[in-house]
């Protein structure tokens, strides 16, 4: 592949409903996607899924488009790529920016499968036609809200419910949601809200038979990680703290976690997502795949990463209607009855992006053609 033509674009994608973590509330889901061509027309895009804070990680919208502009489209311009992962050598000096450079890897991906005539999934080693969904609840903070959001997707058939919880919103809402709906699969994500001296708090959740508590401590720690999963039963899934293959293992020799929540966009795209995955198949490590409220483009990898062999729980992968007001791909991303989405078949991909809706919403679009 030689790309010849490149596109950024800033899209503003309005909520059904305002959405919110420990980070805050979101009413709009800022996000950059990226259009790669190459020379024989083929067409490539990827989603780099930053907000316009630095709230879940260092990035935002403006240094995504900044280091991709700057810095990843000269690395790209004359350049032959045989493969998608040849990007990481290509960005070896560029340290960090995971999301930035995952959002222009993912474009290759799509450009890559495309060009070759299969679906993206079966190119990455995927073994699975469905992948199996589960809902991410947000801090509610109001219980008959909460138990309404539980029940809306148990009917709607997703396979696992997870909560986020904060300091003040933690034990109340698991013990109600156990009291009201018995031993459904349920978990809790953290985004890194509590320390080591909420102890009390993760040992009353050991009380709930949980799935698992995501990233309770500090998002860039393994060691307190490793001292808090001495001390409870419950599995620690780590999600921000795993930035790459190294956290992976280190976390691994520490004790830090029993699952690993990748978002394959927050290791810097799919060839890390691989690295990580079959290292914890190596190791008989769970691993799930996560979101971070990407648009439809950003959801294809999502489902293409949880058709890999080792990911041995529900998905944080919610259709597309749940959270946005218009969908950019088509056919949009829609759960089945049985809490599953069927794995399109289609080159790259599998769905068809529109440009026409991601134009009405664009703050700003950047294009180079080389």
């Amino acid at each position: 592949m030689r790309i010849s033509e490149v596109k950024i674009i800033h899209y503003r994608a309005p909520l059904r409903e305002a959405f919110t973590t420990s980070f805050g509330t979101m009413k709009v889901r800022d996000t950059v996607l990226i259009m790669l061509g190459d020379e024989e027309g083929y067409t490539g895009w990827g989603e780099a899924p930053v907000d316009n804070g630095p709230w879940y990680n260092p990035e935002t919208v403006a240094t995504a488009i900044h280091v991709i502009k700057d810095y990843i489209v000269p690395a790209l311009r004359n350049k032959e790529i045989r493969h998608p992962c040849v990007l990481r050598g290509l960005l070896s000096r560029i340290r960090g920016h995971n999301m930035a450079k995952a959002g222009v890897e993912f474009a290759l991906w799509d450009l890559y499968a495309k060009k070759l005539g299969k679906p993206l999934y079966k190119i990455i080693g995927g073994v699975r036609k469905r992948v199996e969904a589960g809902l991410s609840i947000g801090v509610i903070g109001d219980m008959e809200r909460l138990l309404k959001s539980v029940a809306a997707g148990l009917e709607k058939g997703y396979r696992r419910i997870k909560i986020k919880i904060k300091p003040g919103w933690d034990v109340l809402p698991v013990k109600t949601i156990r009291r009201e709906y018995g031993d459904i699969p349920l978990q809790v994500d953290a985004n890194a809200a509590y320390t080591l001296h909420d102890l009390p708090v993760f040992r009353e959740l050991d009380k709930f038979d949980l799935l698992m508590i995501e990233q309770p401590l500090h998002y860039d720690d393994l060691y307190m990680h490793s001292i808090l999963q001495q001390n409870i039963d419950t599995p620690i899934c780590l999600d921000e703290s795993i930035e790459n293959i190294y956290d992976a293992l280190a976390g691994y020799k520490l004790g830090s976690y029993r699952v690993i929540n990748i978002k394959p966009a927050r290791v810097g795209g799919l060839c890390e997502t691989l690295a990580i995955h079959w290292f914890a198949y190596q190791h008989n490590i769970p691993v799930w795949i996560g979101g971070l409220l990407e648009t439809g483009i950003g959801r294809a990898f999502q489902i293409a990463a949880a058709t890999l062999p080792n990911i041995r729980y529900p998905n944080d992968i919610s259709e597309s209607s749940r959270f946005y007001v218009e969908e950019i791909v088509e056919p949009p991303w829609k759960l089945s009855s049985d809490g599953t989405y069927i794995v399109p078949e289609k080159p790259g991909i599998g769905v068809e992006v529109r440009e026409d809706i991601i134009i009405k919403h664009a703050e700003k679009v950047l294009s180079y053609s080389f």
